[in-house]
C-alpha cells in the first residue's frame, strides 16, 4: 500500500493515494494498479515507477490513474467522497450481520463420500438429530439479529432424513416472521434421494430451494459418491426430475466437488451439467476437514493441478457459451463481478473483514454455535476452538466469546503481513478457521497457505484472460460478471498507457 505527499512536477501538482500494485506473471514488465476502493487498472512498470518519482509521468498515466481513484491532481479541493462511497458499497452487509444461517438438523447420513467434511453417522443413529427445544431456540437467535434479509440454509448428514425438524424451523421461523417483515429464503442442501410427493408438497406451500451435489457423469459420480447400491448418481437424477416437477426447473442447484480422479475430466463434468439443464456449476477445490483429511492420499492434489485443470474448465465453459448456451462458473463469476462491477456481495469465503461469524452462523444440532460450517467441520474432528457458544445464549455473549476475539483479531486481511500489500486484496477474504485447520496458526503465513496460492492463481488467471483472451473469452467473461448472454456484449478492453 503507498501513500505518498503531494508534489509539483512540471506545472502539475498531483498526491498518489493507497493502491497496490502487482507484476504481471505473463508479462513482468507490466502490472495491474488497484486501489483502496478495488478498481483497477494495467500499467506498465516504468509509467507506474515514473509516476511515483515524479519523473516525467505522462498524461494518459496520470488520465488513467486518476480514473480509478490512484491519484488525485488537485488536493486543495480534493474529497475522499467517492473512494468512501465504493469501499461503503462493497462493504454495506457488514453492520447488518450474519445473513446465512446453517442449521444442522442432523449428521445421519447413508453416503460414505471419500471427501465428506464432517463426521456422518449411520441412518439409525437418531442421537445426532436436532431436539426440538433446541430447534426452537435456534428460530429465537435467528431474530436476534438486524439482518433484514435472511438465508435459512438445511445442513447435515442428509436433513431429509429429520424432515420433521426441517418443517418445525420453517413454520417457526414463518409465525415469527409474520411480525419481524424479514426476507427469508430457505434452502435444504441435500442428496435428493429421499424425496418423495409430502416433502415437496411442504417444499411448493413454503418455497423452499433445494441444493444437491453432482460430481460429474455416472461413472465419477458414483466414484466420489458411493453407496452401497451403487446408484447414487441415478438416485440424483432422480431427485433433481422430481423438484423440477414439483418445484420449477430453477428451484434446484448442485456443485461438484472435485476428487483426483475428476482433474482429467473438466469437459465431462461441465458437458454432464450442461446435459441436465444448469445454468452455473461450482467447481470446488477439498478442503481439509472431516474425511476428505483422512483420505487426501488417495484424493487430493496440488494447487498447481487444481489451477491447470481451473484452465481447462474456463476454455470449454467459453466455448458453450460461445456456441450459445449459458453457464458461468459460479467462483470466477463472483471473482468477475467484484472486478467489473461496484456490486457487493455476501459470499462468505472472500470477505474482509472476515465472514465467519460476521456473514455466517451455524446452529449445530446438539445446540452448539460455530462461526461458519468449517469452523463446526473442526470441531467434528474435535477441535472445539472456535465454538462461540450454544443456543441458549446469544449474539453478544457468543462475540465476547474467546474464540470470536480470535477470528476478529486474525480476520482482517488489510492488516494481514503479505495481504495487506497484495493488488487483489480488495476483492479476496480472511479466513482464520481455514489458516488454522491447515497450520495450527489463525494468522499464520498466508503467501504459503494453500488457500492463498489458490486464490492468487485464479485471480491471475482470470486476469489473464481479460487481458489476453481473445474477443469471445473475453465477452463470455463480461456476461458472467452482469449474468447475461455473451452476445449482448462487446469484447472487454483495458487500455495499457
Amino acid at each position: 500500500m503507498k501513500f505518498l505527499s503531494s508534489e509539483t512536477y512540471g506545472g502539475e501538482t498531483y498526491r498518489l493515494l493507497p493502491f497496490r500494485f502487482r507484476r504481471l506473471p505473463w508479462d513482468l514488465d507490466r502490472v495491474i494498479v488497484s486501489s483502496a476502493a478495488g478498481q483497477w487498472a494495467f500499467l506498465k512498470h516504468d509509467a507506474l515507477s515514473r509516476c511515483i518519482h515524479r519523473d516525467h509521468p505522462s498524461a494518459r498515466t496520470l488520465d488513467d490513474l486518476e480514473s480509478i481513484g490512484v491519484l488525485e491532481r488537485t488536493p486543495s479541493k480534493h474529497t475522499f467522497a467517492p473512494i468512501l462511497s465504493q469501499m461503503r458499497t462493497r462493504l454495506a452487509r457488514l453492520p447488518a450481520g450474519p445473513a446465512l444461517h446453517l442449521f444442522v438438523v442432523s449428521l445421519r447420513c447413508d453416503h460414505s463420500c471419500s471427501y465428506c467434511q464432517v463426521s456422518r453417522q449411520s441412518t439409525d443413529a437418531q442421537q445426532f438429530d436436532m431436539s426440538e427445544i433446541t430447534a426452537t431456540q435456534a428460530v429465537e437467535r435467528l431474530f436476534d439479529w438486524p439482518s433484514r434479509t435472511l438465508t435459512v440454509e438445511f445442513q447435515g448428514g442428509e436433513p431429509l432424513l429429520s424432515f420433521s425438524r426441517v418443517k418445525q424451523i420453517v413454520e417457526a421461523v414463518e409465525i415469527r416472521n409474520l411480525a419481524e417483515r424479514r426476507d427469508v429464503r430457505f434452502v435444504i442442501a441435500s442428496t435428493l434421494h429421499h424425496l418423495d410427493d409430502e416433502k415437496l408438497e411442504f417444499c411448493k406451500a413454503h418455497g423452499v430451494q433445494l441444493s444437491t451435489s453432482l460430481d460429474g457423469p455416472a461413472d465419477l459420480h458414483d466414484l466420489n459418491r458411493p453407496l452401497p447400491t451403487r446408484d447414487s448418481y441415478a438416485r440424483t437424477m432422480e431427485g433433481i426430475a422430481k423438484a423440477r416437477a414439483a418445484l420449477g426447473h430453477d428451484a434446484v442447484a448442485a456443485l461438484t466437488t472435485l476428487t483426483r480422479a475428476s482433474l482429467s475430466r473438466p469437459e465431462a463434468i461441465i458437458d454432464e451439467y450442461v446435459r441436465q439443464g444448469f445454468t452455473s456449476i461450482f467447481l470446488r477445490p477439498l478442503s481439509p476437514y472431516g474425511f476428505a483429511r483422512r483420505t487426501q492420499a488417495r484424493s487430493s492434489y496440488s494447487v498447481s493441478e487444481f489451477l491447470a485443470f481451473y484452465r481447462r474448465a474456463l476454455k470449454h465453459l467459453v466455448k458453450i457459451n460461445d456456441q450459445g448456451t449459458y453457464i458461468e462458473e459460479t467462483y470466477a463469476a463472483l471473482i468477475l463481478r467484484m472486478l467489473l462491477t461496484p456490486q457487493a456481495h455476501g459470499y462468505v469465503d472472500l470477505r474482509s473483514p472476515t465472514g465467519a461469524g460476521l456473514g455466517a452462523i451455524v446452529y449445530n444440532y446438539d445446540g452448539k454455535v460455530y462461526p461458519s460450517d468449517e469452523a463446526r467441520m473442526l470441531a467434528a474432528m474435535g477441535d472445539d476452538t472456535f465454538c462461540l457458544g450454544t443456543v441458549d445464549q446469544g449474539p453478544s455473549e457468543w462475540y465476547a466469546s474467546p474464540a470470536m476475539r480470535t477470528i476478529l483479531a486474525n480476520g482482517v486481511a488489510e492488516s494481514t503481513p503479505a495481504c495487506t500489500d497484495c493488488a487483489y486484496l480488495p476483492y479476496c477474504g480472511s479466513d482464520p478457521v481455514d489458516s488454522y485447520a491447515r497450520s495450527g496458526d489463525p494468522l499464520a503465513h498466508r503467501p504459503s497457505s494453500a488457500f492463498c496460492q489458490r486464490q492468487m492463481g485464479m485471480f491471475d488467471l482470470l486476469v489473464e484472460l481479460l487481458d489476453q483472451g481473445d474477443a469471445t473469452t473475453r465477452r463470455v467473461l463480461e456476461s458472467w460478471a452482469f449474468r447475461l448472454p455473451a452476445s449482448e456484449f462487446l469484447p472487454y478492453s483495458a487500455g495499457v498507457p
